[in-house]
């Protein structure tokens, strides 16, 4: 097969992943209606292209939190990667150092902290979720600042695990000879046995912590140096908050579909978000991007960049970094290509007049 595109990539990778495996990376909560909206808002969202402009040299480098990428498409949090190709997050971290772009890593990875960041030659974040037990947080926060990570992704849309059925039929499991290998030291690595329910929905209830609020964020930023997002707004009031309590990002995310279904789709709040974080800090988006004409979009709408998951794994379980480092290819291709078709030449004449 010819993997001309990211809708390619996921039909090659279905057929090479288990069953349950494909489920859990692809499935969504409920009736899945945020999981297809998310990319199906793009596509009800039209360029107004411009002509007779010089697109003969094109600039597709931006900057995020200071930091200096080659294309404003970086990597989102995804767990479990080894499920994909025996490599995983190692793979997944050589090739976005090798594009120029930022990781970031999940703490339910199955390649620690450490281990990915002996493979990196670009940036990395670390997501993190918050454990009841508090050590166990501050734990994770301390390795990823001493290991080198340049900033904190705080995913805040999930007090509960969202109901993924797919999940729940097949009473997911981590495969043996996985684990979850940040939390290996606090013995917490693997999910609970034994149980009527996915395994992973199981240890995020007895695990992560439901009461987390605004005055745990004062805290995640109390222990640490690093600059602190917050992933999973929807609500421009709860990003006014963050900033004003003083995160240094916004992750416009509905965690892919996964947590609430019915929420809206990415995009189509992420214009609201932008306007009432009035530059203060940058915003990010991800969900549902899976052409460069959606990055365009997103870029035109206000994002500083888009990060991108599903993608990733689908290359990832083709070819491992191979695959992953096509998948990145393949989406700054069409991005240029979509920047020159609209007349843009670099990043910063993506401008708002551009959709409609």
């Amino acid at each position: 097969m010819d993997l001309v595109n990211i809708f390619d990539f996921e039909a090659a990778a279905q057929k090479k992943l288990p069953a349950t495996a494909y489920a859990y990376y692809a499935s969504g909560a409920w009736d899945e209606l945020t999981l297809r909206e998310n990319h199906e808002a793009y596509e009800r969202i039209m360029l107004k292209y411009r002509v007779l402009v010089d697109v003969s040299n094109r600039d597709l480098s931006t900057s995020v939190l200071g930091e200096q990428i080659s294309m404003p498409i970086m990597i989102a949090p995804v767990a479990l990667q080894k499920m994909a190709h025996r490599d995983g997050e190692l793979a997944t971290a050589a090739a976005a150092g090798a594009a120029g772009t930022i990781m970031i890593l999940s703490t339910i990875a199955t390649s620690s902290i450490e281990e990915v960041m002996k493979v990196a030659t670009g940036a990395l974040w670390f997501q993190l979720y918050v454990y009841k037990d508090r050590g166990v947080t501050r734990s994770l926060v301390e390795r990823a600042e001493a290991a080198g990570y340049r900033a904190i992704v705080l995913t805040v849309d999930a007090p509960m695990l969202g109901c993924r059925e797919a999940d729940m039929r097949n009473r997911f499991q981590i495969p043996e000879g996985l684990s979850l290998k940040n939390l290996a030291e606090a013995r917490l690595d693997k999910f609970p046995k034994d149980v009527d329910e996915s395994g992973l929905f199981a240890y995020a209830k007895s695990l992560h912590d439901p009461s987390l609020s605004w005055k745990d964020l004062d805290w995640l930023r109390s222990i640490t140096r690093l600059p602190v997002l917050v992933k999973g707004v929807v609500r421009p009031d709860d990003a006014v908050r963050a900033v004003q309590e003083g995160v240094a990002g916004i992750i416009v995310s509905n965690h892919g579909g996964r947590q609430l279904d019915t929420a809206p789709a990415t995009i189509t709040v992420l214009p609201d978000i932008v306007e009432a974080v009035a530059g203060r800090v940058d915003v990010l988006v991800d969900g549902g991007v899976r052409r460069g004409t959606d990055v365009i979009k997103a870029l035109a709408l206000g994002a500083k960049a888009v990060l991108i998951g599903r993608p990733v794994v689908w290359g990832l379980a083709v070819d491992g970094e191979n695959g992953v480092k096509r998948v990145l290819e393949l989406l700054r291709g069409e991005l240029d290509l979509a920047m020159a078709l609209c007349g843009c030449s670099s990043i910063r004449t993506i401008s708002r007049d551009l959709v409609s």
